[in-house]
């Protein structure tokens, strides 16, 4: 858990931040659902080479899904625990990410931000080549871990995954076969009553190519922070434009959240005015961290 909170925010401050809202959470959800029916209409009219850009549209906001799976979890992105509940857990799906899985995963994460072996996001280190770089953002670390976790829900064996407490398991395994029944239920059907192509126009292609941008993404959470317990230097806010502050829920001010994870996702803006003169790690855009990273390896290459 991250330290040095209590002296950025004062307790009043905190408060009026925290309020959660049906409302707020709702209205976000419902933009979110807009834009999967608009690019699956995409998708669903596109031509020729037309398609693959429609795919990676409908990708992009499908793996972007992952904003309030992960808002859900937190209990931030409605006033209503059933609503969380409900919402994380599908919302979570179309990437394979089981919801309950992932609250136990994440918890650690916050638990343990960017401490060697405690820290589960430290379990694949960061890239230290251009050749690692590529296959995080190709996200084959990710699509293995869905892969083996449903696996290994199936056997009924969670062991290898030392955050999952024992007396959460059960419910975890139940979870991710359910996840596994729904998708791959889905699937079939999809394609039995529409043709064997749909579940790869509209699920399967789309993931692969929208998962893509959501490493890039995520890999400039932490990657370069501190690995210690200073919540200021251990996580990045990256400073961006309003369409994607829109699409990943106000995630981009991370520093904000790790702080305060109790403050949701429509109050991190405000957090950030707040407190961004004390924040150790700030970045002008995604482009311009990507950038430096990658010529940060290729001048580690030319050292060797």
């Amino acid at each position: 858990m991250a330290t040095l909170s209590d002296r950025v925010l004062s307790t009043s401050e905190l408060k009026a931040l925290q309020t959660r809202s049906n409302l707020r959470g709702g209205t976000r959800l419902a933009f979110h659902v807009a834009l999967l029916a608009a690019t699956g209409w995409w998708v669903a009219v596109a031509q020729g080479w037309w398609l693959l850009p429609a795919m990676f549209a409908l990708g992009v906001v499908q793996a972007a899904l992952f904003a309030p799976a992960h808002e859900t979890m937190h209990q931030t992105a409605f006033a209503s625990r059933r609503a969380n509940a409900v919402v994380g857990w599908l919302a979570a799906c179309p990437s394979l990410l089981n919801w309950h899985f992932y609250t136990a995963y994440h918890l650690a994460h916050h638990r343990h931000t960017q401490i060697p072996g405690r820290d589960p996001e430290l379990m694949a280190p960061d890239p230290s080549s251009l050749g690692m770089y590529a296959w995080r953002i190709l996200g084959v670390p990710f699509w293995s871990l869905r892969l083996a976790v449903i696996r290994d829900a199936g056997r009924g064996d969670l062991s290898a995954y030392p955050y999952i407490p024992a007396t959460a398991a059960p419910l975890i395994i139940r979870s991710v076969r359910g996840m596994s029944l729904l998708m791959g239920g889905g699937a079939i059907l999809s394609g039995v009553l529409f043709g064997w192509t749909t579940p790869f126009m509209f699920w399967i292609v789309p993931q692969i190519l929208g998962q893509m941008p959501l490493r890039a993404y995520l890999l400039a959470e932490h990657t370069g922070c501190t690995q210690d317990r200073n919540g200021l230097t251990n996580t990045r806010t990256t400073l961006t434009n309003a369409a994607v502050r829109l699409l990943m829920w106000d995630m981009p001010f991370h520093t904000e959240h790790h702080l305060y994870p109790s403050i949701p996702f429509h109050r991190l803006g405000d957090a950030h005015v707040l407190i961004r003169t004390k924040l150790g790690a700030v970045q002008h855009g995604y482009l311009r961290w990507h950038a430096g990273f990658i010529r940060q390896l290729a001048a580690a290459k030319n050292t060797q």
